[in-house]
């Protein structure tokens, strides 16, 4: 059985046959001496057949296609072309060595040609990618490798290549950054607590929040310089007329001690670190909201915007969250307690990171289940609208978290939420694209989809076990008209068999009561 080898190049497909199978089937360093002398390989693997790509987006279509593991027509009609033919019913006497296995299975599946996809196969196609320039003399050397530069920066192109409007890669490093910038911030701001506080020990009970307290720091320094004419300045970073009393009442009899001028520069070039650090988590705060709703509108509607970068952060990318099914939504962040309780055999979580919305903090202990459920279903409708739809738009985020609204309404007081058909109308309607009204003018308007039924689903089986109202009250009125005669005659007939059951039990009954009475007078006689 002869061997054939499928090289994929930078410039075409070439096409080579195994002359010398034995002395390469050895393996090893033989195998490796052999593919490493060109003399020597050029005679055990010879060319047969080249198709050179005419333009350079050709050249990164079948260079996609193949990567993928498809088969594109042009490299269909090259095996076609090049290869022994194959007569019907038969099997072919000679085998396909390509670098790939998916590849091999695509042409296996397409033309029938048994292909192979092993480490002989991989040492000759080495071999050929080594001697390419000589074996094929389609290209220079130079010329092959310059191809290759030009269609490997290409197709890294063309793998990166991203909408700048649509690019949910920034929203995963500002989540990221944005959780270390709330950690850094936190310890950096207990380190000033600490350090101020040996100088002006009761600022620290007078003011809770962080960045106030830094922003207190550089503004009082020296608590023994503090007057009642910085007042104003005071209450202007604490928003309160009254906390900013009490900060000048408590520097007066504070019991800290002394500070040395030294020691103060130290303590407010570290607070004004701080400050500018929480003014910058701020920024990137911002940053996110807007990023969050160019790219996942529907999402950030939805859930809230933190929340849904970190849905889109754990899953990778918004098309990957898009991808997962509403299950693997709602415990998303809680593998290890999931893997823990599949374990352990104890219960399994019911929330992941979908438990920060606050739909799921509203909820009762006895719903929170079913409203995680309910929201990550949402999410996971909402995450394809955002990957999937061209036009960018909220509306219908908007509407399902009206619907979680509802819902959460229902749990508590039992008022019925709204027809999921229904919000989506709505949605489109608010949306106001045209392609869009046009696809809901096309929606089935029947009871079973106004009931969130798939049409085609259950309704087959409803039809099969039930009809509609009409058709059996037509049903009921034509047999009523046609099949009166026989339906009495069935009564009549129905009611005759019934007292003549009647009467055979009553007859059978009063037969055992006499017989019953003879043998109580045989036994009195007796």
């Amino acid at each position: 059985m002869s061997t054939y080898l499928l090289f994929e190049a930078a410039h075409g497909y070439a096409l080579f046959e195994v002359k010398q199978a034995d002395e390469l089937a050895q393996g090893g360093d033989a195998a490796a001496a052999l593919t490493a002398d060109l003399a020597r390989f050029s005679k055990a693997v010879t060319f047969v057949a080249f198709k050179g790509f005419l333009t350079a987006a050709e050249a990164l279509e079948e260079a996609s296609a193949v990567s993928e593991g498809g088969m594109t027509d042009t490299l269909k009609a090259f095996l076609q072309q090049n290869l022994p033919k194959v007569k019907e019913g038969k099997k072919a006497k000679f085998t396909l060595g390509v670098f790939e296995a998916k590849l091999g299975n695509a042409i296996s599946d397409g033309l029938g040609v048994p292909c192979a996809c092993n480490e002989f196969t991989g040492e000759l196609l080495r071999g050929v990618r080594a001697h390419a320039a000589h074996l094929t003399k389609s290209l220079a050397a130079v010329d092959l490798g310059r191809a290759q530069l030009g269609l490997a920066h290409s197709y890294s192109r063309a793998k990166v290549k991203f909408n700048v409007n649509r690019q949910d890669n920034m929203i995963i490093q500002a989540i990221a950054l944005l959780d270390t910038l709330d950690k850094d911030v936190n310890t950096f701001v207990m380190r000033v607590r600490e350090w101020y506080s040996w100088h002006f020990p009761e600022l620290v009970r007078i003011v809770p929040d962080n960045y106030q307290y830094a922003r207190l720091t550089l503004a009082v320094q020296n608590k023994s310089e503090l007057t009642d004419d910085r007042k104003g300045e005071l209450t202007d970073i604490t928003g309160d007329e009254d906390v900013a009393q009490q900060i000048l009442e408590a520097a007066k009899t504070s019991m800290g001690q002394d500070i040395s001028p030294i020691d103060l520069i130290n303590i407010k070039a570290f607070a004004q670190r701080v400050i500018s650090l929480a003014e910058y988590r701020q920024k990137m705060h911002g940053y996110l909201m807007e990023r969050m709703h160019s790219v996942a509108p529907n999402l950030s509607a939805l859930i809230g915007e933190v929340v849904g970068a970190r849905l889109i952060s754990h899953a990778g990318s918004l098309t990957n969250l898009a991808k997962y099914p509403s299950s693997t939504v709602q415990i998303l962040g809680a593998e290890k307690a999931l893997f823990r309780a599949l374990k352990t055999r104890g219960n399994t979580p019911k929330y992941g990171l979908i438990f920060h919305s606050s739909f799921i903090g509203r909820a009762k202990a006895r719903n929170k289940g079913r409203i995680s459920r309910y929201l990550a279903n949402k999410a996971s409708i909402a995450s394809r609208i955002d990957c999937f739809m061209e036009v960018a738009t909220s509306a219908f985020g908007e509407k399902m978290k009206e619907q979680v609204e509802e819902r959460l309404r229902f749990y508590e007081e039992g008022i019925a939420p709204t027809k999921n058909i229904t919000a989506m109308q709505d949605a489109i309607k608010t949306a106001g694209g045209a392609e869009l009204l046009a696809a809901a003018a096309q929606l089935p308007t029947t009871a079973a989809t106004a009931n969130g039924e798939a049409p085609g689903t259950n309704g087959k089986k409803k039809k099969k076990n039930k009809r509609t109202a009409a058709e059996a009250a037509g049903d009921a009125a034509d047999a009523t008209v046609e099949e009166t005669p026989k339906q009495k005659k069935k009564i009549k007939q129905a009611a005759a068999a019934a007292v003549g059951a009647v009467v055979d039990s009553e007859g059978n009954a009063a037969v055992s009561t006499e017989k019953k009475k003879k043998k109580k007078k045989a036994a009195a006689a007796e």
